[in-house]
């Protein structure tokens, strides 16, 4: 960001009535409201995995196996540091949301100000830590000797966008806070249409590759900051806003960041798991690096419906926990459940019998369909895990609760999936399914402790 304030931040806001009842969360039928906010997460979800996809798609379609390759490793990397900054984003939502539940204008224009000041100063960090150090990263990633060049290459330029990034998380982040979660749609909409004629011209037109994909996905995320600014100029919004309020205010630092800090360090502990999981199949050949780079695209859209919900009830949770209404969030958490699990068992037998045909959209490649259909085969029993755990974790985080959050994350990951990806793939003849059933026995212990993290909580409420 610069230091020039967007036209929507400078002056005071004042939310018309009739806006208030389409953004605020603590009235209406529950399962009525939780659906209508969480569609357009969805579909916002749905665009910023096609977003996300497209690289690998166009490159698998119009490029070598190496050139996706790197394409694979180099964006599970940055996938990583996506996902940590959003967890850290979570901080700004539960504290927006809690503003608007207690009505405190005030409050909420500084926290956002407050946001404004932390993750500009994160931006310029990342940039800096990771645009220099792109052979060092591809190194750490154990990426084959074929793609190295290429995963180095992805890794540095698209290093050069993580302050758009950064700037699309926080503005998601405020408006997921204040219960609109249309603006974000729309915004990653015409990302993912900038993204994919992009990857279209610079890949399958000039034979870029991998870098083409990359300058076409810092294209994209240029547009999906510069384009919400005109937007949000045209809203009413429920909180006042000066330049005066960008600055680190103590209390609100304070705040965002006891919410976002775990919530980040468990997405960078659970992340990082995944990533072992890549690195670890790196040294089994380039067909199976790319393999597991298909495999985890196709797993983002299968975990679609989870992810919507943990972010929805994030937001439902804030906003009523903050008004009082403690009694709102808990029926919100089980309608959660029991629709996530409808579509996690409907995506599970989808990944587990149609994995070749889904894979063969991101590659022409035979070996690596197969090699990825045989990974789809374990995440299958994940995506009813998923259901739960996901909906579970957004309630935790709209409480405040991420300490507990992030305890289970690293349980989760560095207990169980790490040394059982590490022990699985020293067994004779372990292929891609034996280590891709790490991820389900890692959801299943997190279950097992946010059920009884839940039933301590609701304890403790009562008492």
């Amino acid at each position: 960001m610069t230091g020039e304030i967007p036209v929507f931040l400078s002056g005071s806001f004042f939310l018309k009535e009739d806006k208030m009842k389409e953004q605020n969360l603590t009235q209406g039928n529950i399962l009525k409201s939780l659906i209508s906010f969480a569609f357009p997460v969805l579909l916002a979800l749905f665009l910023q995995a096609m977003y996300g996809a497209a690289d690998l798609i166009i490159v698998g379609k119009f490029a070598d196996t190496s050139e996706q390759s790197g394409v694979a490793s180099g964006s599970q990397l940055l996938n990583m540091i996506t996902m940590v900054i959003t967890g850290l984003t979570m901080g700004v939502t539960v504290f927006v949301g809690n503003s608007i539940g207690l009505n405190d204008r005030k409050q909420a224009g500084k926290g956002i100000g407050s946001a404004i000041a932390i993750f500009s100063v994160l931006a310029v960090i990342l940039t800096l830590l990771i645009v220099p150090n792109s052979d060092v990263l591809s190194k750490f990633m154990h990426s084959p000797i074929e793609s190295f060049n290429q995963t180095s290459n992805y890794i540095k330029i698209c290093g050069v966008g993580t302050v758009f990034i950064v700037a699309y998380n926080v503005i998601g982040a405020v408006f997921r806070g204040i219960g609109d979660s249309k603006t974000p749609l729309l915004t990653v909409a015409i990302a993912c249409v900038v993204n994919i004629i992009g990857d279209i011209i610079l890949v399958a037109g000039f034979n870029m590759g991998a870098a083409g994909a990359a300058i076409a996905t810092v294209t994209a995320q240029a547009i999906s900051v510069i384009f919400p600014m005109y937007f949000i100029s045209k809203k009413t919004l429920p909180f006042d806003f000066s330049k005066k309020y960008i600055c680190f205010d103590k209390f609100c630092v304070k705040r965002i960041l006891l919410v976002g800090t775990p919530i980040a360090l468990q997405e960078l502990l659970v992340q990082f798991s995944f990533l072992f999981i890549q690195v670890i199949v790196n040294g089994m050949g380039v067909m199976q690096s790319a393999a597991v780079g298909v495999a985890e695209k196709v797993c983002v859209f299968l975990m679609l419906v989870a992810s919507a919900y943990m972010q929805s009830i994030s937001a439902f949770a804030a906003q009523n926990n903050g008004a009082g209404l403690y009694n709102r969030s808990k029926p919100a958490l089980f309608y959660g459940i029991k629709t996530a699990l409808i579509a996690g068992f409907t995506m599970g037998i989808l990944a587990f019998f149609g994995g070749s045909l889904l894979s063969s959209i991101f590659s022409n490649e035979i070996d690596v369909i197969i090699y990825s259909h045989d990974y789809l085969k374990a995440y299958a029993i994940d995506c009813l895990l998923t259901a739960v755990l996901f909906c579970f974790i957004g309630y935790f985080n709209g409480c405040g609760k991420t300490l507990f959050v992030m305890v289970q994350g690293v349980i989760g990951a560095f207990c169980i999936r790490i040394p059982a990806v590490y022990l699985i793939s020293r067994l004779d003849d372990a292929g891609l399914f034996e280590i891709g059933l790490a991820t389900p026995i890692s959801s299943i212990a997190q279950i097992i402790l946010c059920i009884i993290a839940y039933n301590v909580h609701k304890k403790s409420r009562k008492s």
